[in-house]
Parts: structure tokens; sequence; C-alpha cells
């Protein structure tokens, strides 16, 4: 790619020549059914109903809420009342559609009422560049290879985390571990258990740590994580902020360390941190009492019992809190030593390859990130970029 401009043919019009936004549609809780149909808001994918409103290819941007963010969804969908998704692509590629509004200041453009909003009208005005078709789809393909890689990581985790929580789940609570032939299973308190293993209360395996740090303490750059950058049900963090843009008192944390999302803990905000920061106090942060045991604690913090037993036990109606001083009692089978080395050194690779691909996917994004802007207003030149088009005849 060429860093020479070659946007002199590129048309000046305004935003609304190049789409056309519609607002999304009224979908209260009480009215949604279980279906395969997901469900975006103006923060992305929300839920899952089993109708769909549009047609893919489709483009959504926020219109209350989360303003500026920008979603490609590639499969049918309802777009809410939040949303304004593009209902006409005027001829335009419908890829490039969707980073050439990332790249508008949508954010930006909410309005001065009491609740503030985009107004697609005052969009539709904004004045615009528009490169030939060609080269919008040069521009799509360049940065959709970065989103592409990313998206294959991201079901690589999503596979790894099946496997992670399957072998616990086999190994350590039905008790289907390599050599359980030979072992018999025998009575105890809480139920049969194989001959030599132990049950345990977790924090015999692991402690909240509770270290109180002033984010202007720390370096700037520190990562910070908020509630907000924890995941619903996976275990790997992706995204935080840093701890120039965080305020009031936060909990340090290492890497390693497990983050429980304790208020609303029905929300499966269970993660494992890959770098050493600063998180919210709205998280509890447990640390093992040995890195044998990681893998292990993981494993049974992230589990659906062990958060379902945090819903059950917490304290509070309006914001519900998980309370660890109950949950370190949470009861643990521990098997005996060489099945626990087996079991974390498995859960530890696992881990590790997450992170792996967690840190990929952030070096592409920021790539892609960093061209985005240079792309969109023809400040590179893509002109040499030879792309597969679709056969005609096809």
């Amino acid at each position: 790619m060429s860093t020479t401009t070659s946007a002199a043919n590129w048309d000046e019009v305004d935003l609304g020549d190049i789409v056309t936004l519609h607002r999304g549609y009224d979908l209260p809780s009480g009215k949604r059914r279980d279906g395969p149909i997901p469900i975006v808001s103006s923060s992305g994918i929300t839920g899952y109903h089993d109708e769909a409103k549009i047609s893919p290819p489709g483009v959504v941007t926020g219109r209350y809420g989360t303003l500026g963010e920008v979603f490609f969804v590639q499969e049918p969908f309802w777009p809410l009342n939040t949303t304004l998704y593009v209902s006409d692509f005027h001829g335009n590629d419908q890829r490039f559609v969707s980073y050439f509004l990332r790249c508008q200041g949508l954010g930006s453009r909410d309005g001065a009422a009491a609740v503030p909003g985009i107004n697609r009208n005052v969009l539709h005005r904004l004045p615009a560049r528009r490169p030939p078709l060609a080269t919008q789809r040069k521009i799509a393909a360049t940065l959709s290879a970065y989103d592409d890689l990313i998206d294959n990581n991201n079901r690589r985790i999503k596979l790894l985390e099946e496997m992670f929580h399957r072998i616990h789940r086999e190994w350590l609570v039905d008790y289907r571990y390599p050599g359980r032939e030979k072992v018999p299973l025998v009575d105890s308190t809480l139920g049969p258990i194989p001959k030599g293993w132990e049950w345990m209360e977790l924090r015999q395996l692991a402690a909240e740590s509770r270290l109180v740090v002033d984010p202007g303490s720390v370096a700037p750059t520190t990562p910070y994580v908020g509630l907000e950058h924890m995941p619903q049900r996976s275990i790997a963090i992706a995204e935080w902020g840093l701890a120039a843009q965080a305020g009031s008192q936060k909990y340090e944390f290492k890497a390693g360390d497990v983050l429980f999302g304790k208020i609303r803990p029905y929300f499966h905000k269970v993660a494992v941190s890959p770098v050493d920061g600063i998180c919210s106090t709205d998280a509890i942060v447990i640390r093992s009492h040995s890195p044998k045991l990681s893998g292990l604690v993981l494993a049974v913090v992230s589990s659906d019992a062990f958060v379902e037993e945090a819903v059950q036990t917490s304290q509070g109606t309006k914001m519900p809190r998980a309370n660890w001083n109950v949950l370190q009692r949470y009861p643990v089978a521990l098997p005996p030593p060489v099945l626990i080395e087996s079991f974390g050194s498995y859960m530890d690779r696992t881990v590790a390859m997450i992170h792996r691909l967690v840190m990929s996917n952030r070096n592409l994004g920021a790539t892609r990130d960093l061209l985005l802007p240079r792309l969109i207003s023809g400040g590179i030149d893509v002109s040499d970029i030879e792309i597969a088009m679709p056969d005609a005849a096809a």
C-alpha cells in the first residue's frame, strides 16, 4: 500500500447519499422468545429472539446509550429501538460502510436534550467523501483481513474455554478422570467421592486480595479493569482501560488472579487476568495459595454451580452483591497431588493459549485502528491492492 493519497476522484456528498439510517424496533423483554436471532442494541448483541427484522449484511450504531459504536452483522438480526441501522446502502459496499461510519465521530453527535441521542436526520446532512466502489472494496478487504483474524482467534478462544470447563466437569465433578477404574468411590459427608480425595473449602485453596491503591499512585498506562470490561460467561479478559482514566480507589491484581464481578453475580462475569493492573472494587480479586492450584481455582469459581451459589447467597435486592465471606466456604473435591498436577498443567496450558490469542487480538485491533482513519480519508493509496471480485455469473 502506498501512502500517497488517491482521493482525488472521491465524491463530495452528504452522509445520506452513502447510507440511509433507520430507527430500530421495540422489543420489550417480556415479548422476547428463545431463538437463534441476535438482538442488537447500542452496545452490540445483548440477547436472542426467534424472529428477525433485518436480513444481512447489516450495519448498526447506537441511537441512545452507547453512542459511536458501529457493528457489522452477518446474520439475520433484530435491531432494538436504541439503535440506528442502515436500511439502504445506496449501492455502496456494506463492509466499507461499517468502517466508514466508525470514522464519523457519531458519539459526539448526540443532541442537547434532557435524554441525549443521535438524530438520524442530522447525520444524513453531514458532509462526507465517497470513494469509487472498487476503492471501497479494497479498503474493506484490507481492514476486514484484520477483523477476520480477530474473529478466528475469538472462535479458538471459545473452543478452548469449552474444553477447559468440560475437563473440569469430567475430572473433578463427575469423577471421570484418567485411572478412575482403579479407584473406588467411598462415602463422605457430601456424597460419594473417589478414595484418596478429600473435601476442602475454597478458602483453603485461595484467598481474596484487597490491596487498595489510588489510581494516581501507579503509572498512567497501568491496565484498569472495570466491570464493563469483563465479559459474560467467558474467562478471557480481552479489553481494559488505563489507570489514567480511573477515578476513586481500586484493587490491585496480578496476572493469573481471578476477577469475580460481585455486583449482580447472575451476569456471570468471572475471568482470569493476563496482565498486572488495578480493578474496580466491585470485583473480588481471588488469588490461589499456590501456582499449582490456579487452574483448579479458576475452574471452580467460573463454574455455573459456583456462580449460582453466589447468586443464591448474594445480599441486596436492587443491586445484589456476592459475599466472599460466604463463598470462601464453598466445598471443593480435591484429588491426590499427582492428579492435581496433571489437571493443573492442562488448565495452565489452556489459559496460556487463551492469553496469547487475547494479546494477538489486541495487536491486530491496534494495527487496524491505526490504518482505519487513513484508509477512510484516502491518506493511503489502495490502487495497487488486488482483491477477488465476485463472479457476475454466479
